[in-house]
């Protein structure tokens, strides 16, 4: 009997540690979001990945070209850094489609430092 006890014990508490885990781990792996590496030169932009999972994208703008630039997506922007600098720029996209992106120092976005990024 005392056996079946300790048994039954065991097993609840497996089953609430588990209960409580779970959650936490899937929250904690929605938080940590994705990371894109966007590498700014004269004219153009390349970023790491063309898609990423809805939820939180951290952009890291590396800046190699000879002058300054700026990263812009869904109405959020670094500031323009200068060359060889670096800046990282968190946005959340709350649900799936193609969000343009751009540089804003006047006329980079003309002459190519533009595109679209897909959020799934």
């Amino acid at each position: 009997m005392r056996k079946i006890r300790i048994a039954t014990l065991s097993v609840v508490a497996t089953a609430v540690l588990l209960a409580w885990a779970v959650p936490a781990m899937a929250a904690h792996s929605r938080q940590a979001g994705t990371t894109v590496t966007v590498t700014a030169t004269e004219f153009k932009f390349v970023l790491s990945a063309k898609s990423v999972p809805h939820g939180t994208v951290t952009f890291k703008l590396i800046n190699k070209g000879a002058l300054g630039h700026d990263f812009s997506i869904d109405g959020k922007k670094t500031p323009v850094i200068n060359p060889k600098a670096t800046a990282t720029l968190t946005v959340t996209f709350a649900k799936a489609g193609s969000y343009p992106y751009l540089c804003t120092v006047p006329s980079h976005a003309a002459a190519g430092m533009k595109g679209t990024l897909k959020v799934t």
